[in-house]
């Protein structure tokens, strides 16, 4: 009797064992589970200029906003992705993008003149490039701009158009001196306080800046004109396809031009349309 309680008091033991066993491996299969699942949700880091609105910014209480980021966060949407903000000076976008730590650059950057450096997604916005001044001042052409002081941002449209030889070197060379700031809100400081006596610009920029202070104005005539999109590293296909996929989902549904109606400088140059 002694012999058979021992025999059942070890089955017991290896069968509690086993039970404890089984019940480790489960836990920790279903831990695996939950690990792979959440490193298969794609984080998408979208690379933007911090002071670029209405495109991209960084208001006053840390939250990214703008037209390209609430386009961006729906494109993330439509597959699923987590949305990474990635905000840098607009100088060191090459230097983001190629180091890896944005997946693109995509904040009113212009493609044209651009078009072997990167991988470049659909063009989704028009634009144009024009001088700003105020409703006082004595420009009232581009050739008033002789002796004057204008300012740009850094690495802009705008900053080529003025070095081009072959465009606006000529209007360049005739100014008193070419005030280079890291963004056009500073510019247009600048220009509130008198330190410089025109701005050169994008005309949704602009019309931003403006719609915030009255009292200035475009001229009449335009340096050139452009079309935005995405910028991603040269080769990037795969990545640039699945984002002109959903750019086109998206502006068949209606949510591109909602995003659009947002801002009412940009909605007037949305290029892209529902098909028929």
């Amino acid at each position: 009797m002694k012999k058979f309680l021992a025999v059942l008091l070890s089955a017991l033991c290896l069968a509690t064992l086993l039970a404890g066993c089984n019940k480790k491996e489960t836990t920790e299969n279903t831990s695996v589970q939950a690990v792979s699942s959440e490193e298969e949700k794609f984080v998408f880091k979208h690379g933007f200029d911090l002071d670029y609105p209405p495109y991209s910014y960084i208001n006053d209480d840390g939250e990214v906003g703008g037209f390209d980021v609430e386009l961006c966060q729906a494109v993330c949407e439509y597959y699923g992705w987590e949305y990474q903000a990635v905000p840098f000076n607009w100088d060191a976008k090459d230097a983001e993008l190629n180091a890896g730590n944005c997946d693109c650059i995509w904040s009113g950057f212009t493609r044209n003149g651009r078009e072997d450096d990167y991988t470049w997604s659909i063009s989704y916005s028009d634009n144009t490039q024009m001088i700003m001044v105020a409703d006082d001042s004595d420009i009232k052409t581009l050739a008033d701009l002789t002796g004057k002081v204008v300012g740009v941002q850094t690495a802009t449209s705008a900053y080529e158009l003025l070095q081009d030889e072959e465009g606006q070197k000529k209007l360049c060379d005739t100014f008193a001196s070419l005030e280079v700031f890291d963004t056009y809100t500073v510019a247009f400081s600048s220009l509130k306080a008198g330190g410089i006596d025109a701005i050169a610009i994008d005309v949704t920029s602009g019309n931003f800046l403006m719609s915030e202070t009255p009292g200035y104005h475009f001229l009449e005539e335009t340096l050139g004109s452009e079309q935005y999109a995405i910028g991603f590293r040269k080769g990037d296909t795969e990545l640039c396809e699945k984002i002109n996929a959903a750019l086109k989902a998206l502006v068949e549904d209606g949510t591109y031009a909602e995003i659009g109606a947002k801002y009412p400088e940009i909605e007037p140059f949305l290029c892209l349309k529902p098909e028929e």
